[in-house]
């Protein structure tokens, strides 16, 4: 630096000195940190079989306490919790909800330190003539919040275990070469479902049959106190239930109609595919209004998560008619077709979701369409649910910023954005913007083939092979291509390619239109909107004034304002209170009153609102009404939607 004076000799061989004397110990850290680098995961079979041992008897207190043996020889050793979780495509895994983790060999207790950038990775040094780790910690289970494993999963009467949330496994494997031992404690009179195998079935402390890692964690495990297990019956093929856990006995109480629905989604899935890819499947549902509210998809299960009346109240049971169709569906497409980018070979390797469009989004209409074709909807309970979905797709304007394909490839993110201008910030829109995208590829293809082909050959072609396979084939988007083209020449590329990229701000409707019908506004209620309003308990009038309403845990508040509509324009944002509507004190009903009001008059809506501590009173200038969305029959065109809708599984 200038004007800096140069150094006497004295200070400068101090300095010397302190520089050389910290050599020392920054080398040591570099080699120790080479040393204990977490290594690359290679094909090769780790040497022994890993014990895990998960106590669930403290259900009350939601603590699970995990006991793992895992075979080890002497060295520096990496451990990996699972971090980024199948079917939730991004770094889920619930690490903050570990605590009193110890690590021992012989008795004595092992130091371990973790990773500075990997947060998931466990550093140890195993000593010498030691043979085998001692891991104990527990899992502090949520409480409240949080998306699928994050979220609630146990109560006093039913508990929901992921493996992934009770191991840890050692670095430097694929997790199909990892073999682990599991076993489960359960209170005393519970039962429970899974897809891994025991020899004792009935009992509270269960050993399952070895498995390797990637088929423990593909296997999660539901108990409870009130336990029904359905068979579906076979069909001539492999064995198939429907395994039910409630927080009461009288939600188990599914009835004749609603099971043969279920025993019609197996026949009508297997006339869609031609093939299955397990050796028994088992639908895992539990019914609570405590627990989180989910799907999540898995080879030879799927772990499905409603509300405790789904059986015994119809608006619940039409809300959500599509959820376990959809979880099935992914045996076929997301376990076993699986684009390569999200087919990692552990549980610490990243995932890439630009294929999910295929992934989710082919999934959700194939879930949309068995629903129907299966019995759970009628074909118009069908046309009301796409004519909702189209329209609120068709209210997206940030879809003049966030292309399509963006949603998937930003996936590992949207999953935790707030409710709050969703409109504008877009989600993961992959799903029901996919199912308009497939539904524009399955009309296209029967209009191409003069109705002679459709998206059900694609399905036998890309899915409908290997019949019994197990293993994971992978896929990208040429391959998708390729496949379409088998099925009916056209240049599908570009056709994907200009919805996945479009910046247009109205929806791809072409599939609707196509279809032989077109989406339309009344004031007329859409029947599959009411149910999910009441199922779901809000109010949505998003078509309309532009809001969406809580009536739940916060009566009256604004869940989301679509941007640029109607409410918007007027200054409402998501988090304010309705409080009164033209005086009078707000509830729903007082609310589409006012608004059917304002279309005979120039008067506004005039709202009181609460906006954290302060009140204010905002004029909504908004006169044309209810708006629900419709489908509408247009003359002297082929129904092609009401074909695709049919029965096929006889």
């Amino acid at each position: 630096m200038v004007g800096t004076p140069m150094l006497d000799k004295t200070v400068s061989g101090i300095v010397s000195l302190a520089m050389a004397l910290a050599i020392v110990p920054l080398q040591a850290a570099t080699e120790s940190a080479a040393v204990t680098a977490i290594p690359p995961a290679t094909d090769a079979a780790y040497p022994g079989v890993l014990s895990l041992d998960v106590d669930l008897r403290d259900v009350g207190q939601k603590i699970f306490k995990v006991h793992e043996s895992i075979p080890v020889h002497a060295g520096p050793m990496v451990l990996f919790y699972p971090k980024w979780i199948p079917g939730e495509h991004g770094p889920t895994g619930t690490l903050d909800a570990l605590a009193g983790i110890k690590i021992s060999a012989g008795g004595q207790a092992l130091p371990w330190h973790r990773d500075l950038k990997e947060m998931y990775a466990l550093h140890l040094t195993v000593p010498a003539d030691v043979e085998k780790l001692e891991l104990e910690f527990q899992l502090l289970s949520p409480t409240a919040g949080g998306d699928f494993g994050a979220s609630v999963s146990v109560t006093d009467r039913l508990v929901d275990l992921e493996w992934n949330q009770v191991l840890f496994y050692p670095a430097g494997h694929y997790a199909r070469n990892v073999m682990f031992q599991p076993n489960v404690h359960l209170p005393e009179g519970w039962k429970f479902a899974s897809a891994l195998q025991s020899d004792t079935p009935e009992a509270t402390s269960v050993q399952f049959k070895p498995v390797d890692l990637e088929q423990l964690v593909d296997s999660p495990l539901i108990a409870g106190k009130n336990f029904r297990r359905i068979d579906l019956g076979s069909h001539g093929v492999p064995p198939i239930y429907l395994n039910i856990v409630a927080d009461r006995a009288e939600n188990l109480a599914a009835t004749k109609t609603q099971i043969e629905h279920q025993q019609a989604l197996v026949k009508e899935t297997y006339a869609l595919f031609g093939a299955r890819h397990y050796a028994h499947y088992d639908f895992l549902l539990t019914l609570s209004d405590t627990t989180g509210h989910f799907g999540l998809e898995h080879h030879q299960s799927s772990d499905d998560r409603l509300d405790a009346d789904y059986f015994t109240d119809n608006d619940a049971y039409l809300a959500e008619a599509d959820l376990m169709p959809h979880e099935y569906v992914h045996s076929w497409n997301g376990k076993f077709r699986r684009p390569a980018d999200l087919a990692t070979v552990n549980y610490n390797e990243p995932m890439l979701g630009d294929l999910l469009w295929v992934y989710e989004g082919l999934t959700n209409y194939w879930g949309e369409v068995l629903a129907p074709r299966a019995g759970f909807w009628t074909a118009e309970q069908y046309r009301d649910y796409l004519a909702d979905l189209a329209s609120g797709m068709n209210h997206v304007p940030g879809r003049a910023w966030r292309p399509l394909q963006d949603t998937a490839d930003e996936a590992q993110v949207l999953y935790d954005v707030p409710n709050a201008w969703a409109s504008w910030r877009r989600g993961v829109d992959y799903y029901d913007e996919g199912s308009l995208l497939w539904l524009d590829v399955d009309t296209k293809i029967r209009e191409l083939s003069q109705d002679r082909k459709s998206l059900d050959d694609f399905a036998h072609l890309f899915h409908g092979i290997r019949d019994g396979s197990f293993a994971v084939y992978g896929y990208d988007f040429d391959d998708v291509v390729a496949a379409l083209n088998k099925v009916q020449s056209f240049d599908w590329s570009s056709f994907l390619h200009a919805i996945l990229n479009s910046t247009d701000a109205n929806a791809p409707l072409d599939g609707i239109t196509r279809g032989g019908w077109k989406l339309v506004y009344n004031d007329q209620p859409n029947p599959m909107l009411r149910s999910r309003e009441k199922a779901h308990k809000i109010t949505d009038l998003i078509d309309s004034i532009g809001i969406k309403v809580d009536e739940d845990d916060r009566p009256g508040a604004l869940i989301d304002v679509l941007w640029q509509g109607p409410a918007f324009n007027a200054g409402l944002a998501p988090g304010m209170k309705l409080i009164a509507v033209n005086g009078d004190k707000y509830s729903s009903d007082v609310l589409r009153d006012a608004i059917t009001a304002a279309r005979a008059g120039s008067r506004p809506i005039e709202l009181l609102l609460q906006n954290q501590d302060v009140f204010l009173t905002i004029n909504v200038d908004y006169h044309d009404g209810l708006r629900y969305a419709h489908l509408e029959r247009v003359k002297a065109t082929p129904d092609r939607i009401g074909e695709i809708v049919k029965a096929r599984g006889g």
